[in-house]
């Protein structure tokens, strides 16, 4: 159906149309016009045609705005279904459904010749809309930034980024819970404090062992050692209830914790034990006599291997998260790595120039390890342990006492002593500074991460330990965290 509003100038006569007169007129003039009448009307004629030859390959544009209907609600015009003419229905009832589908068919195209009745549900819409107005902005009006652009994907310009920029996390300042530890001690080749997967923190101060639940606040003395003797490391089963305990007189207890009843005592160092680390069922534990032993707790031996290697005393444990490999720092600057089977060392990192005790597996890399150096040395250096390569270094400008890589997000958490007794976390592997935390008066010897990777706590000399929140969740990465500082408090864990 052609559209009354485009008016079309045919340069040549319609199919049809008689054919003019040899004379130099174009239009069909009467034969009894005058010659006058005749002059006129070419002059007419050719003023009409003069800009009006249209190409075959030229689109004539109406003047007026039709605006698609893609996406309107044309129930609301209530148009009756096209209906079959019999042969008693009258010519006037014929020309109607002929109008009818014919309006629907410039209405909704022209595959739509014939439209099915609406359903109920459907009526019911229309019966009751919103809003009548049909030229509406649709639902999803609230797109990304960078879906407005008007390159698509496709054709994007190179180098620009087209994804929303995210904000930077706010990591609080302050600690959110602060606890009293007396009798904390300020030495820094030993492992007092450790977070269990069940949320229960252990504590070594002095000869006690203390236990405090997160969930509960609830403090439980665990177990006290006597006078002769005192608290070196502390170390929890990966799974269960079990806690590992390294004393000054060269012995490690196995402590069940649910039931606060020691369950072995096992024996070989001839000095303090200041490591200890888990590796399912194996328990490794170093000591200041220079060996690393290797203990199966289901074993009626007390260890069924020694590590020998170090020159000094052995400051630093650590077993991967696939149970493989069994990083070691010492006070002779060394870091080793080892197997399950050698008793020599597998690695040998000689690049610290002072005790390595921070040490930190990655759990999103396979194969790389973090360490940190003491006073004389204040590096965090970055290893490839299966291509046996050094990736990095980074001055921190401190003694580095600790290292724990986040859970969640690629990013690790180091504490620190001479000089400035900081706490900062870093995004790796570009290592810039997400935030520096102050607040501990003494070297931050102690660090240990909560079990859904949110929370640190850190240990010091002050006799003071306190929570931050540093890290996100693992379903909300880019969020801040939620706990506030209205839970900050100072209880004494004894």
């Amino acid at each position: 159906m052609e559209d009354p509003a485009i008016q079309r100038f045919p340069s040549q006569p319609a199919p049809g149309t008689p054919t003019p007169s040899s004379s130099s007129s174009q239009l069909n003039l009467a034969p009894t016009m005058s010659d006058e009448d005749s002059a006129r009307s070419r002059y007419i004629e050719r003023l009409i045609n003069a800009n009006h030859h249209p190409s075959p390959s030229r689109t004539i544009y109406s003047d007026r705005f039709i605006p698609t209907r893609t996406g309107s609600n044309f129930g609301l015009f209530h148009l009756p279904a096209p209906r079959q003419s019999s042969s008693s229905e009258g010519r006037e009832d014929s020309s109607t459904s002929v109008y009818s589908t014919l309006l629907r068919t410039v209405l909704f195209g022209p595959e739509s010749g014939v439209v099915s009745p609406v359903t109920p549900e459907k009526r019911s819409d229309w019966m009751n809309p919103p809003s009548r107005n049909i030229f509406r902005y649709k639902t999803d009006t609230c797109q990304a930034l960078h879906s407005l652009f008007p390159f698509g994907s496709d054709d994007a310009m190179p180098g620009v980024n087209h994804s929303p920029v995210k904000a930077p996390r706010k990591i609080p300042r302050s600690p959110y819970k602060v606890l009293d530890a007396p009798a904390l001690q300020d030495d820094f080749y030993l492992n007092l404090v450790d977070w269990s997967t069940h949320n229960v923190l252990a504590v070594g101060l002095g000869n006690c062992v203390y236990l405090w639940n997160a969930c509960s606040s609830k403090v439980t003395k665990l177990c006290d050692l006597g006078v002769d003797d005192s608290v070196c490391s502390v170390g929890w089963a990966q799974r269960g209830t079990h806690l590992a305990v390294g004393t000054s007189n060269g012995k490690v207890q196995i402590w069940d914790a649910s039931r606060c009843k020691r369950v072995r005592t096992m024996e070989g160092h001839r000095l303090r034990v200041g490591a200890l680390a888990w590796s399912s069922a194996l328990l490794s534990s170093g000591g200041r006599d220079k060996s690393i032993f290797q203990r199966d707790i289901r074993a009626q031996e007390d260890f069924v291997s020694k590590l020998s290697g170090h020159k000094s005393e052995v400051c630093g444990l650590k077993w991967s998260y696939d149970n493989r490999e069994l990083a070691s720092g010492g006070n002779d600057n060394r870091l080793f790595v080892w197997n399950q089977n050698s008793t020599q060392p597998v690695l040998k990192y000689c690049e610290h120039t002072a005790a390595v005790k921070a040490i930190a597996w990655s759990p999103h890399v396979n194969g790389l390890l973090a360490s940190g150096g003491g006073t004389a040395d204040r590096c965090i250096r970055f290893w490839n342990t299966t291509t046996n390569s050094h990736l990095s270094c980074m001055d921190t400008g401190s003694q580095v006492c600790n290292l724990v890589w986040s859970k969640n997000v690629n990013e690790l958490v180091s504490t620190h002593g001479y000089s400035q007794n900081q706490i900062i976390v870093w995004r790796y592997p570009a290592m810039s500074k997400l935030a520096t935390l102050t607040g501990h008066t003494y070297r931050v010897l102690y660090l240990a991460i909560s079990p859904d990777g949110q929370t640190i706590v850190t240990g010091a000399g002050d006799e003071t330990l306190r929570f931050w929140n540093v890290f996100p969740s693992a379903k909300s990465q880019n969020t801040d965290s939620e706990i506030g500082a209205s839970f900050l408090g100072r209880t004494t864990i004894r």
